[in-house]
């Protein structure tokens, strides 16, 4: 464990009473781990092994004129880099790979940038956030969690066997998959281009999953790299860390979500999970959807004053455990922080654990101009 978590997806225990959208997977089955597939002139998808209940990560290769671009990484293990070693001798075949791109901060995405990096002697280009985010987490190697951490999640209602759980799971995690990074990097953001062989790719920047998450998107074939901001089948975490304890990752999550509507209806998403697919438009409103649904219930159960930990009836179906079980109040927080801003619900001032009360209704008309009013202050309509 670390300020933010190891694992990036949520599996989806979310409850939701809407059919599925009926999305196209039109690139057929996926890559063996470490074997590559091409999916058009210049574009190969390669998929590595995670250690997880979500096994596995899918990575992209750009073909530029005289090397190799590698988006996103994979893990920091043995195995990984095995796999890796396969690619260089297979598929680059003593070519040069040119740069590292690096959607966003989380293990499996930039796990291995720091060993290519000096494998390869190229550049890291990632957002600055999210570089300097690894960077900070790699850096923090204690073994036992900081007491501001321990009373960070009593205070949203861990039990003192959940406390001991956070505590067995150690704190240095991050800097164990993760190999060291070098001091500096290339930054990239929202609307910078980039040239890659014959195509030219659009940085798209989401938000409320990390802090500053870079899609790549090719206009002209209409083709997005969505690393975790749009993924077809499980649903990405956003969360309240730590790290930043008062935040509202759902608000920026659903203004990313209005924000990825600008792009085409038939874009092909090559995303960090499951497989390539089309139907942008229906999963994007699925997923605002369902929050509004869970929002709404959220609201109805704060009649009488609730914590993160006492709304996962409401929010989740089943039991959480594990790594869930914290990604699962992360994600509670964030969505009592949201109906909070939206002054929906009140936080209580006094208590042990930080509590939650109703005093207006859930409107969904108030909640959508508040999106768009937002969404313009950010240039997210």
């Amino acid at each position: 464990m670390s300020s933010d978590p190891t694992g990036d997806e949520f599996r989806d225990h979310r409850p939701s009473g809407r059919t599925p959208p009926d999305l196209k997977y039109p690139c057929g089955e996926p890559p063996e781990f470490g074997d590559v597939k091409k999916l058009a002139e210049g574009l190969y998808w390669l998929r590595m092994p995670l250690p997880f209940a979500l096994d596995h990560i899918n990575l992209y290769l750009l073909e530029d004129s005289d090397g190799w671009v590698i988006l996103d990484t994979g893990l920091n293990t043995s195995l990984v880099r095995d796999h890796w070693r396969g690619v260089f001798e297979c598929v680059f075949a003593g070519t040069s790979v040119l740069k590292i791109i690096v959607t966003h901060y989380h293990p499996d995405h930039i796990g291995l940038a720091g060993w290519l990096a000096a494998e390869t002697g190229a550049p890291i280009l990632a957002p600055r956030t999210e570089f300097l985010m690894a960077r900070n987490l790699s850096m923090d190697g204690r073994a036992d969690a900081p007491a501001e951490i321990v009373d960070f999640y009593r205070r949203i209602g861990f039990s003192d066997a959940a406390l001991a759980g956070l505590q067995q799971m150690g704190w240095d995690n991050y800097s164990k998959i993760v190999s060291p990074l070098p001091q500096g990097f290339i930054r990239i953001k929202d609307g910078d281009r980039l040239a890659i062989g014959a195509r030219e790719w659009q940085v798209v920047v989401g938000t409320g999953h990390a802090p500053e998450h870079a899609c790549l998107y090719c206009e002209p074939e209409n083709i997005l790299i969505s690393g975790d901001q749009v993924l077809p089948r499980i649903s990405s975490n956003v969360s309240v860390y730590p790290s930043e304890p008062m935040a509202n990752p759902l608000l920026d999550w659903l203004l990313s979500l209005r924000k990825f509507h600008r792009l085409a209806a038939d874009t092909l998403v090559l995303p960090a999970h499951n497989e390539p697919f089309m139907g942008l438009y229906a999963r994007l409103d699925h997923m605002f959807e369902g929050h509004m649904e869970r929002l709404a219930a959220l609201a109805d159960f704060c009649q009488t004053p609730q914590g993160a930990i006492d709304a996962f009836p409401v929010l989740f179906k089943g039991t959480l455990s594990g790594l869930d079980f914290f990604l699962g109040a992360g994600e509670s927080l964030a969505h009592l922080h949201f109906l909070e801003q939206l002054e929906i619900l009140e936080r209580l001032p006094d208590g042990d654990v930080v509590k939650f009360r109703t005093v207006a209704a859930f409107d969904r008309n108030i909640l959508d101009r508040h999106l768009t009013l937002q969404g313009r202050t950010h240039d997210f309509t």
